[in-house]
């Protein structure tokens, strides 16, 4: 796992799954991820895009199918001290799932539920952070939850995050972003009805979003939202995998082609003044009044 650089960024997201050899073959397929294995523990795997470690992948838990816990993801936020922040969390309202504990030559980490219901992972290393590949990385956070409002003060106390936008979506209520560090990192809705339960979200960049649509059906996936565009730009499109796992993908908006300069009118040469007899000679002429429009971008 990288390590995180400060506290409240996302630096880890891990698939807890019914059959990880299934889900390795639906992942590879979508969104174009490799597996290898974790030299600590074989029973564990890493998602891999370009040869770039971007998550893990493994059996659910006995603890996890006792809970009833379906497949899931499981986003994990960096944190400097995972004890500190179980106590602060505890006290805050949340409960702790899986107490503070250390993986073996990797870090130390923490499973809690914030007070309205949602998972969510804290996690501390020592190992030096990786790079983040071009296409299949996370790179947005979607909490869907009971009271968003409740849910953004908990979040922000434990993590420091920021409000970076508010929109409102009409009968859909608020969506609200947030970030850390000028970074935007995600947003946070009051979830529908058809939602059973509050859950954290994460968004894979991809290449295409309708790519991602299509291949999900030709893999025996299924189709929750989408592909469509966002007020923002870009694409998303959010499916389910075969083994009942949600996922969700982003494709960001192409960059807009830089206006040209514009050209200076090149000047007339001036006309050479008439002789007195040509000027008396001449006829007056009518001027045109030009009128310019102004354009808008």
């Amino acid at each position: 796992m990288p390590a995180p650089t400060a506290r409240g960024r996302f630096v880890w997201h891990e698939l807890m799954t019914s059959n990880p050899d299934a889900a390795a073959a639906f992942y590879g397929k979508v969104i174009g991820w490799k597996t290898q294995g974790w030299p600590q523990d074989p029973s564990y795997r890493m998602w891999t895009a370009g040869g770039i470690p971007v998550g893990g992948l493994m059996a659910l838990t006995d603890q996890a199918k006792l809970a009833g816990a379906p497949p899931h993801w499981m986003s994990y936020v960096g944190v400097a001290d995972v004890d500190a922040t179980a106590r602060q969390a505890t006290s805050l309202g949340a409960r702790t799932l899986v107490p503070p504990q250390d993986i073996p030559n990797a870090g130390r980490f923490a499973v809690l539920m914030d007070p309205q219901g949602a998972a969510f992972a804290v996690y501390a290393s020592a190992q030096p952070e990786g790079e983040q590949p071009e296409f299949g990385g996370f790179t947005w956070h979607e909490l869907a939850t009971t009271d968003y409002q409740a849910a953004w003060k908990f979040y922000r106390a434990l993590f420091g995050w920021e409000n970076t936008a508010t929109m409102d979506m009409g009968p859909a209520g608020v969506y609200f972003m947030f970030g850390l560090g000028g970074v935007p990192l995600g947003g946070i809705y009051n979830k529908p009805l058809e939602v059973p339960m509050p859950n954290w979200l994460p968004y894979v960049r991809v290449k295409s979003a309708d790519g991602v649509a299509a291949a999900t059906k030709r893999a025996g996936g299924r189709t929750l939202h989408g592909p469509e565009d966002v007020p923002a730009g870009g694409r998303i499109f959010t499916g389910l995998d075969p083994q009942g796992a949600a996922f969700a993908v982003h494709q960001e908006a192409p960059a807009r082609p830089q206006a040209k300069p514009k050209s200076k009118p090149k000047s007339k040469p001036k006309s050479k003044p008439k002789s007195k007899a040509t000027k008396k000679a001449a006829k007056p002429k009518a001027k045109k009044a030009a009128k310019q429009k102004a354009r808008r971008r």
